[in-house]
């Protein structure tokens, strides 16, 4: 039987929600092993005048128990 766990994590990027996504998973990928999924859960954005300026991506990260 494998178990999976999952974290709710939220990125941001000045470039754009799909950079924000993948900067999340890298940064969690440096202490998490056994990634196997994520969901996107929401995208959110700062905005100045009338230009986004930061962009947020929330994601459910899943990743594998090590049994070890």
């Amino acid at each position: 039987m494998s178990t999976e766990k999952h974290l709710i994590l939220t990125g941001m990027s000045n470039i754009s929600w799909k950079d924000a996504i993948v900067q999340t998973i890298s940064e969690a990928s440096k202490t998490l092993d056994y990634i196997s999924s994520i969901k996107v859960l929401e995208q959110t954005a700062k905005i100045d005048g009338n230009k986004i300026i930061e962009y947020y991506a929330t994601i459910d990260l899943s990743f594998g128990i090590d049994k070890r």
